[in-house]
């Protein structure tokens, strides 16, 4: 069989310093250290700056470098596993969560939440923002929607808003008995506020993981969670993707 023409195509310089650049980020930096300026890397690694800049952004994209405002280009930590699978169903909140409650308002979800949660169009539902970290920075943001049916002990309680009453909301949650949980994932582009949160640009490329908790024999919770693509993999009951 002969040669196709793309066997014959030579691999781009770019591709093969992105290589390079990958085996010097493992034996010779640490997480979060930042990198020399581009002048010098390319004079260490011979090449043109254009050359350098695109291997650069190729790490970016696979997740192994952060451009972060104000600092610099840094070694990323490893990616976070986000899982999908059927194993460890637990409430938001519990002992075991890794977020953190930041914000706790009632307003109206989006159409397609409040089709999910069997709610009406314009009816207001509890609604907490979360922020998961690793290595001290945002890696994901979170809306959790929970109708006043599912928390009917919260009327009683004394936390107006903020991150108080995100709390008070994730506590009576706990009091419901979780009969399961569905979630799904997608890619998607970063909005405008989940952008800030995450320190991304509008637009960004970003994993949406939907997860609908059920108790009672109907949806009793609603999560979106906004994961930055370049920090994230799946995970599938133990198993690794991508």
């Amino acid at each position: 069989m002969g040669t196709t023409q793309l066997e014959s195509v030579p691999e781009p310089k770019y591709w093969h310093l992105k290589t390079v650049l990958s085996d010097a980020l493992d034996s010779e930096f640490a997480v979060g250290e930042i990198l020399p300026n581009e002048r010098d890397l390319a004079a260490r690694f011979g090449v043109a700056r254009a050359t350098l800049r695109q291997a650069l952004e190729q790490l970016e994209l696979e997740g192994r470098l952060q451009r972060r405002r104000g600092v610099g280009t840094t070694v990323a930590p490893p990616r976070m596993g986000v899982a999908v699978g059927d194993a460890g169903h637990v409430w938001p909140g519990a002992a075991t969560d890794s977020w953190q409650a930041v914000d706790g308002v009632e307003a109206a979800p989006p159409a397609a939440v409040a089709r999910l949660l069997g709610t009406g169009a314009e009816e207001s539902v509890h609604t907490v923002r979360r922020i998961r970290r690793t290595h001290g920075q945002a890696v994901a943001a979170e809306l959790l929607y929970v109708p006043a049916a599912s928390v009917p002990g919260l009327a009683a309680i004394d936390a107006p808003g903020g991150a108080a009453r995100a709390r008070a909301v994730l506590r009576e949650l706990q009091r419901l008995q979780l009969e399961g949980q569905e979630r799904s994932v997608e890619l998607g582009s970063a909005r405008a506020d989940d952008a800030k949160q995450l320190d991304r640009l509008p637009g960004s490329p970003v994993l949406v993981v939907t997860t609908r908790y059920s108790a009672g024999g109907g949806t009793a919770a609603v999560a979106v969670a906004t994961y930055r693509a370049d920090t994230c993999r799946l995970t599938f009951d133990g198993l690794l993707a991508g």
